[in-house]
């Protein structure tokens, strides 16, 4: 991560970012969902100043993929957000399109250590401390997680050589410091939490000026299409269900089928 002091961009004209309130779940799962059959794309198919780092197939995560397909429309609308940044800044994408098998090991895991670390917690209690980072395992067509849609996103910036900027916490640690506007509200922050805040704000803006909407309790998640973004952003219905990129076999059964 880098540790300079000196600003890699203008701050001046960065308003803070909002404070939300949780995903209301029951709510968005509600949602009706009428699906555009968008396909899936490869970011690595884009061109700078997007980079792509699979990280959970670079973790050997059991059924991760060494890519990360979105829908075509959060395609553009990354290829355009990153395009904002200013000279010297990259989007790297982390995640998109998650399989149900990589869903729901992170849900286990994540539940698992929690339970660890908090013995006395009951099981809605456990649920809601999970949900706080993992969204519940659902192949639901009408309830799909928000990663199974291929319109649920995990990105940060970089620096010109591809470098993370600080963005205050790492991609996925569960901590409260995690949540976005975490240093917007705190006081008395040093030199490295004032980056921090504004990599943050500066991811934030880029993101939803592409009408992307934000996870509150995760920085690096948005979310476009999908029923969180319909819940954010006041949809009656959304565009995006459950999918899951194409296949030779499954081109060969629709053409010999």
């Amino acid at each position: 991560m880098s540790s300079s002091a000196t600003p890699l961009f203008d701050t001046t004209d960065l308003p803070a970012i909002p404070s939300r309130a949780a995903p209301d779940w029951a709510a968005l799962r509600r949602l009706p969902i009428a699906d555009n059959g968008e396909r899936l794309l490869p970011m690595s198919l884009a061109s700078a100043p997007v980079r792509v780092f699979p990280a959970y197939a670079r973790l050997g995560i059991p059924g991760a993929v060494g890519e990360c397909f979105v829908r075509e429309g959060v395609f553009r609308a990354l290829v355009a957000a990153a395009r904002q940044l200013p000279a010297g800044l990259g989007l790297i994408v982390i995640d998109g399109w998650r399989p149900w098998r990589v869903q729901q090991y992170l849900f286990e895991t994540l539940q698992a250590a929690i339970k660890h670390r908090h013995p006395d917690l009951d099981e809605a209690q456990l649920l809601e401390r999970t949900r706080e980072f993992v969204s519940i395992p659902s192949r639901e067509p009408t309830a799909p997680s928000p990663h199974l849609t291929g319109g649920a996103v995990d990105v940060t910036l970089c620096d010109a050589d591809g470098v993370p900027l600080d963005m205050g916490t790492l991609f996925d640690e569960a901590l409260p410091a995690s949540h976005t506007d975490h240093f917007e509200r705190q006081e008395n922050l040093t030199v490295a939490e004032r980056q921090a805040r504004d990599n943050r704000r500066l991811l934030y803006r880029i993101m939803c000026d592409q009408g992307f909407t934000n996870l509150p309790s995760e920085w690096w998640h948005f979310d476009f299409g999908d029923q969180l973004w319909g819940h954010y952003s006041g949809q009656a219905s959304v565009p995006y269900g459950p999918t899951e990129p194409d296949t030779i076999e499954n081109r060969w059964r629709r053409q010999l089928g």
